[in-house]
């Protein structure tokens, strides 16, 4: 983790001087105000730190707007520096290209202020598009034919969450919007992949009320994720048992006539306790494969010696990389960004792109999702059958 933390520091640090030489060469600064600017500048990058600080002292009503107000500088930034990166290459494309034709109009263009506030503009309005993006929830619908559901209970919702990252951002409204779309889902099994909450759990009881307020009538399930433990694990854990899931922690429940429940811990800060057969292969080789087995996994990782042994994967983590172009790297890390993915007839993956935000509460091309799986009765279909929709519940007022 601590590496992790220093190429953020030293990544985001970059951003920021980029930032300042715009802003230098297109302004003119006194030397003071050139001073309070980089000073400004060197310290957002630790104010992540800061906000856990405040939250662990318990001063939340500073951390609140401290959180707010630092996550959406970290979006700005990063996508003022997309958009300079991209504007500076075309110009430098045209300038060469005006060599051999000279009547191109670039002078406005590559002018400093030109350079500084193009790139500002497009950051600003990609923000308050996400931004609002960010409170659309969306329901996509996957429907798989199975065998291996009995005809008596066809069809099955089970409706998943992830990522909702509960804590100083997300709160009552925003968590209202997701249980608005879980209840308008119908769900016969309610499931969360991971991250429920994010950072201190205090004075979030009435968080836990309204998820508890939430009855499938097969009940609800839970695995942890990387941010259960970042926020302490003990506290997590109590939280989301009051909030009414069950939680599957290297273990499966049989749900008689239904399915098999099977779900396992985030590896996150375990990797390296992770030797020989793998957790899932344990826990999974001993079901009766007859069964139709759901896996809960928080990352979207599918271990090569569990093939065969569970024929849903639910996941969450990547958020679809939430503020676009970030889903490209995140498509480098995983074997699947967002979506369904079939491994063969029997076996798939679905990544659920995040119920609500973490760190910028803003999401770009990547809206926040509540996923309802369907299982369907069919003795002679086993590949699934993906219908998408897009059902938003009710934006924020």
């Amino acid at each position: 983790m601590p590496k992790v933390l220093l190429l953020f520091f030293f990544i985001y640090s970059l951003w920021q001087l980029y930032f300042f030489i715009k802003l230098r060469s297109a302004l003119p600064l006194s030397r003071t105000l050139s001073a309070i600017l980089i000073l400004v500048l060197l310290l957002l990058p630790f104010a992540p730190i800061l906000v856990r600080v405040a939250e662990q002292a318990g001063l939340n009503e500073l951390a609140k707007p401290l959180a707010f107000w630092s996550y959406l500088w970290l979006a700005f930034i990063f996508l003022f520096v997309v958009s300079g990166i991209i504007l500076d290459t075309c110009l430098l494309g045209a300038t060469t290209l005006s060599r051999w034709r000279p009547s191109l109009p670039l002078k406005r263009l590559t002018s400093p202020l030109a350079g500084l506030l193009i790139p500002a503009s497009l950051a600003l309005t990609l923000c308050l598009y996400g931004f609002f993006e960010a409170r659309q929830i969306h329901t996509e619908t996957v429907i798989i034919n199975t065998p291996k559901l009995a005809a008596a209970h066809s069809p099955l919702r089970i409706v998943q969450i992830s990522d909702v990252h509960l804590g100083l951002i997300i709160g009552r409204a925003r968590l209202g919007r997701i249980l608005t779309a879980v209840n308008q889902a119908r769900p016969d099994i309610l499931v969360s992949t991971g991250d429920l909450v994010d950072g201190q759990l205090d004075g979030m009881e009435e968080l836990a009320e309204m998820l508890a307020d939430i009855r499938p009538r097969y009940g609800k399930y839970a695995v942890t994720g990387n941010h259960e433990y970042y926020a302490g694990i003990s506290h997590s854990l109590s939280f989301t048992k009051r909030a009414g899931f069950t939680l599957l922690q290297g273990e499966a429940i049989h749900l008689d006539g239904l399915l098999t429940l099977a779900g396992v811990n985030d590896r996150g800060r375990h990797a390296a306790e992770l030797t020989g057969p793998s957790v899932e292969q344990n826990l999974l080789a001993p079901l009766d494969q007859s069964t139709f087995t759901l896996l809960l996994k928080h990352r979207p990782e599918i271990s090569p010696d569990s093939f065969g042994l569970f024929d849903l994967q639910l996941s969450g983590h990547t958020h679809k990389g939430q503020i676009f172009p970030f889903s490209l790297l995140t498509n480098l890390f995983f074997v699947k960004n967002a979506g369904l993915l079939t491994i063969d007839e029997q076996c798939q993956l679905y990544v659920n792109r995040g119920s609500g935000t973490w760190g910028p509460p803003i999401r770009l091309l990547s809206p926040p999702e509540v996923t309802v799986i369907e299982l369907r009765h069919d003795m002679t279909s086993p590949v699934p059958d993906v219908k998408p929709t897009l059902d938003s519940a009710t934006k924020e007022k």
